[in-house]
């Protein structure tokens, strides 16, 4: 082999870049996944691109948005989804090949489609629902029954959380005086790694045990901010709980596979808090029920008790012979105390008594 055939590193590298450059000579839209994502201090952005295809990795390529257009690019995203670029978007970028014979090559990253980025969210998210109906977890949950009185409450959020301190002063202040046992369980509730943190919190809490009701709470946020509640893991976890699992989660337009999920959804969690006062209250009224007819039957035994008690005495005062001769009867015995009834069987010289209502005489019969 001759030394002029022999190429140098740098000589690769240029005919690789020749041909990148001559290959893909414009900008291209290309559909990717953001594997990860870091703006640094200089000004740039750096990106991971990758794609996957039946859960394995196929494709991935460094990608930069210069500083430049970084911070017009950001916020132009940002409004339009009401969120931050972050790993495990799916994003349509339009982008411009560049081979560096130091860094290979790289996609350079000049414009977004933020449209793409909430349409393929919508997606999933229905994907996920149509797993979930074929593996009969939807109405799972619905199956389950929740105790006549809910008192151990074990709530899923973020410690620091607005929505979690307005649920407990709601639930706590309420006009009856009902008291609840409440256990906050802390878990992640936005991102990337929200959906396993609260699957461990669910199973966390089933481990414990001797809770009536489990409950997520999470305040609003944007689209994609609550994205992590349409997670196929995080919604099979829900429906396979023992114990029933309500929802409170962003806005009055949202609604999320795990709403879909759980035994029930409400949408802010003074909502949920009022949900269990009615739930308890209802009770209450029922078992005020009860009382109530048991008193009125028992009051109405008694006045049957009395009625019968006044007729019999007052059968008995009728048939109280001094009654009788009040209204100018009198009774006749004999010496040995025995009614006459009849005149043919009395003797002369025979002695009999006579009562009378105010007092009794002694006769003898003369003839």
């Amino acid at each position: 082999m001759n030394e002029q055939d022999k190429l140098s590193l740098l000589e690769l590298q240029e005919m690789i870049r020749d041909g990148v450059e001559s290959a893909v000579p414009e900008k291209l839209w290309v559909r990717a996944e953001v594997a990860s994502i870091q703006a640094k201090g200089n000004g740039h952005c750096y990106l991971e691109l990758s794609q996957s295809e039946d859960g394995r990795l196929v494709a991935k390529a460094r990608a930069v948005i210069w500083k430049s257009i970084w911070f017009a690019l950001h916020k132009y995203f940002l409004d339009a989804t009401g969120s931050d670029l972050a790993a495990g978007m799916q994003i349509l970028a339009r982008v411009q090949a560049n081979y560096s014979e130091l860094y290979g090559l790289t996609l350079v990253i000049d414009e977004l489609e933020p449209e793409f980025t909430l349409g393929a969210a919508e997606l999933e998210k229905r994907r996920t629902v149509e797993r979930l109906e074929k593996e009969g977890l939807i109405d799972k949950q619905k199956e389950l029954e929740l105790a006549d009185l809910p008192y151990a409450l074990a709530v899923i959020s973020a410690s620091d959380a607005a929505g979690f301190g307005d649920f407990c002063r709601h639930l706590q202040e309420n006009e009856y005086g009902f008291k609840f046992k409440v256990e906050l369980f802390p878990a992640t509730m936005q991102g990337e790694s929200a959906p396993e943190s609260i699957a461990d919190a669910l199973q966390l809490i089933e481990a414990e045990g001797g809770y009536d009701a489990m409950l997520i709470l999470r305040g609003g946020g944007s689209v994609l901010d609550l994205a992590c509640f349409d997670d196929y893991g995080l919604a099979f976890s829900i429906a396979n709980c023992s114990i029933p699992v309500f929802t409170a989660i962003g806005h009055d337009r949202d609604y999320h596979v795990a709403d879909m999920v759980a035994y029930d959804y409400v949408k802010t969690p003074t909502a949920l808090a009022d949900l269990f006062i009615d739930c308890v209250a209802a009770e209450d009224e029922r078992i005020s029920g009860f009382s109530n007819r048991l008193r009125l039957a028992l009051s109405n035994k008694l006045a049957a008790m009395e009625n019968a008690l006044a007729l019999l005495e007052h059968r008995i005062k009728a048939a109280d012979p001094r009654n009788i001769l009040t209204r100018g009867y009198s009774l006749v015995t004999d010496d040995k105390g025995v009614v006459v009834t009849s005149a043919a069987k009395l003797k002369p010289g025979q002695r009999l008594s006579i009562l009378f209502a105010d007092g009794s005489v002694y006769v003898e019969i003369s003839i």
